[in-house]
Parts: C-alpha cells; sequence; structure tokens
C-alpha cells in the first residue's frame, strides 16, 4: 500500500506580468508554472530539474507557500495549504522546512554555529536554553560540525555554511523538506557530503523536494525526477526501477547528452537553453 501523500499539487499555474522595454511597450504573459500535477508521499525523495527558467524554484516557492499560485491548489499532509493565509500558516510552518541555495545570506553574521541551532531550538520549539545547547551540540556533531560550534559564518567553508543551515532544518523534525539547489557553487566532494548530510538525517517519514542542477546528484539520491520544461512536467523518472530510462528527447538529453536521440533532438532545439 502506498504511503500518504505529504504534498498534493493539483493543476498548478503561476503566471507573471512583464513589463517591456520601455514604459509605454506592451506587457506580457509569462507562465513560469504551467499545470503541473505531482505528489510527494511519505518518505520519499523527489527531484525537479530542468533548464534556467523551466519553473522549478517557483514550483517549490509554492509548494511552501512562499509564492501564491495564480490557479490550482496545493494540499499539505491532507490540509490545503494555497490561499488560506499567513495567519492559518504560522503556526505549521516549522514542520514544512526550505534550505535556501544562499547558506551565507540565511545565516546570521553574528552568531556561531552553535548559537544558531540553539536559537531555533529556543525560539520554535519552546527547549529550555540547557536542552537547547545540548540538542544543538549533538545535532551538529552528527553533521560534522562537532569542531566548528563556535565559528561564524565568514569562518566557514560553504559547505560548513551549508551544513548549518541543514542543521537549523533538521532540529525543527520537518515533515516536509524543500531544497533549492542546496549544492550550487561546490566541489563534487562538498556536494555529496551536504546531500549525504542531508538525506541521510531526515526524519523518518519526511518527504524531501530537491531542486537541482546536477542530473547526476538526481539520480543518486531521488526516487523520482519530474523534468521541467517551459513550466510543464514533461516527464517523471521513476528511479527505484532498475535501468530506468527516459523518453521525452529532453529528459534523454539530460542524461546522456550524447546519445544519438539527445543529439539529433538537440540539433533540431538549438535556441534551447541547456543550462539548468
Amino acid at each position: 500500500m502506498s504511503k500518504p501523500a505529504v504534498v498534493n499539487v493539483q493543476s498548478i499555474k503561476k503566471t507573471f506580468i512583464q513589463s517591456g522595454p520601455w514604459p509605454w511597450s506592451p506587457k506580457s504573459e509569462v507562465h513560469a508554472v504551467n499545470g503541473v500535477s505531482l505528489t510527494v508521499r511519505q518518505g520519499e525523495v523527489i527531484a525537479l530539474v530542468g533548464q534556467s527558467g523551466s519553473g522549478k524554484t517557483t514550483l517549490s516557492r509554492i509548494i511552501l507557500g512562499l509564492e501564491e499560485p495564480t490557479s490550482g491548489e496545493i494540499h499539505l499532509n491532507g490540509k490545503r495549504w494555497d490561499r488560506i493565509g499567513e495567519s492559518n500558516r504560522r503556526s505549521l510552518r516549522p514542520r514544512y522546512q526550505y534550505v535556501p541555495q544562499d547558506a551565507m545570506g540565511a545565516l546570521n553574521p553574528q552568531q556561531t554555529a552553535l548559537e544558531h541551532i540553539k536559537e531555533t531550538y529556543r525560539v520554535l520549539t519552546n527547549t529550555s536554553a540547557s536542552q537547547a545547547e545540548e540538542k544543538a551540540t549533538k545535532l551538529l556533531e552528527s553533521l560534522g560540525l562537532g569542531n566548528r560550534l563556535h565559528a561564524l559564518p565568514r569562518e566557514m567553508s560553504g559547505g560548513e555554511q551549508r551544513r548549518v543551515t541543514l542543521a537549523r532544518v533538521l532540529a525543527l523534525d520537518p515533515l516536509l523538506v524543500v531544497a533549492d539547489e542546496p549544492t550550487s557553487g561546490l566541489d563534487p566532494e562538498r556536494r555529496d557530503s551536504v546531500l549525504e548530510a542531508l538525506i541521510g538525517n531526515l526524519p523518518k517519514d519526511a518527504a524531501c523536494v530537491l531542486v537541482t542542477h546536477d542530473m547526476s546528484e538526481a539520480k543518486e539520491w531521488c526516487h523520482r525526477i519530474f523534468v521541467m520544461l517551459e513550466g510543464k512536467v514533461i516527464e517523471e523518472i521513476d528511479m527505484t526501477q532498475e535501468n530506468p530510462h527516459p523518453k521525452h528527447p529532453y529528459a534523454v538529453a539530460l542524461f546522456d547528452p550524447w546519445s544519438d536521440q539527445a543529439t539529433e533532438w538537440l540539433k533540431e532545439n538549438k535556441n534551447l537553453d541547456m543550462n539548468m
């Protein structure tokens, strides 16, 4: 029997109004997300992949209620999440967490790693000061930061900064984690360590949505991959199957850009930006 859904996205659309280059230029509609439906179940890690501008980051923000959809519905754990107002979301937000791409920008430059996590426990879980320090120390040690407890963000490497942001998320025992390119700018070894820290420490039955520009990450760490192009999901790839093979030429190009099918399709779509 399938596990219950944590995320249920139903026919989501997001349209932005874009101004022209001159004050008198006509405005145009940009369909950032165009009719996307998907489900993420307990204990499942899914990836959103696609070129820059494909809609994957916009969709991830809509899932968390950081953007409102133009139409469609979002349900988290069976309850309506979109259009309910922030006052109704506020008490539930700690269980639905966002990992930003810019770790340095997300951290307080005046707080040490330990102070960041202690504050998370104290403010959002009503933990006592002594318990907060004990829990924060244990969590940071489990993420390989035991010798960096008193380091400020500017004294940390990019990988260490990201693991502090992960610790703040994991401290809240989330039901859902949406990670927006959490390994961007890191070398391959540090990318693996960050993803292992995130996915390896998710609470039991938590769901995770990974937005990534790296198809190898998606293939290694995710149960399913949703390939997005021009605001639509063009293919869903089940990575739990033996030797999964994408069918859409664009998905094939992301999986194996040197295959004959991908090469021919890319020749016919020269204007397509493959930079994810």
